[in-house]
């Protein structure tokens, strides 16, 4: 059990608890579990540098890393919907997507091969990230600035339905997209499962 493993093992046991902190609609818990979530996305790029920089690669991390990062995601998307601040359809798109790429990666593991995350798939989680953090971060000042004065309450001044829309459609289309850019990749591994 090597540093990236351990890293990437803690973002899976992180996620929950921050759904717990975070759906309890109290200011301080918000933030909290705000704060547990940045903690868990930041092991993912700890996780990857870390292994590049001493060289430190197994089949273990190779499929374990993403999982992990499928998991926080849809449990923040899962969250954020429970609320109310997200669309429904779009989370069960990307959650699908998830899922199925998730089981692509176990074909190949039990035909014996890898299937390492493509660059575009890098993006998605990339942009996935960044717009969970950025909803969180609003939801959580939001819940503060109404205990807590502030002159950046002014900030929060945006129609936030319609920007959280363009972003989770932004990342809607690039998730279902690498969905199909793996199934057009591995289709003739996929035939041969199917057969």
């Amino acid at each position: 059990m090597n540093m990236p493993n351990k890293l990437t093992l803690s973002r899976i046991i992180l996620a929950p608890i921050f759904m717990s902190f975070f759906l309890v609609n109290d200011p301080y818990s918000r933030a909290f579990g705000f704060l547990l979530f940045v903690i868990a996305a930041l092991t993912d790029i700890a996780d990857g540098h870390y292994a590049r920089k001493y060289g430190i690669v197994t089949g273990f991390g190779k499929f374990m890393d993403p999982l992990a990062d499928k998991i926080l995601v849809s449990t923040a998307f899962i969250a954020l919907v429970s609320l109310g601040f997200v669309r429904a359809w779009m989370v069960m798109l990307i959650i699908a997507r998830e899922f199925y790429v998730t089981g692509l990666r176990s074909l190949a593991a039990y035909r014996g091969s890898l299937m390492p995350p493509s660059p575009l798939a890098k993006l998605k989680t990339v942009m996935q990230m960044t717009v969970i953090t950025f909803i969180l971060l609003v939801i959580s000042l939001d819940a503060i600035f109404q205990i807590v004065d502030s002159p950046l309450k002014t900030l929060l001044n945006f129609n936030r339905q319609i920007v959280y829309d363009i972003a989770m459609g932004a990342t809607t289309l690039i998730t279902v997209y690498t969905g199909f850019d793996y199934t057009v990749k591995y289709y003739s591994m996929l035939r041969n499962v199917l057969r």
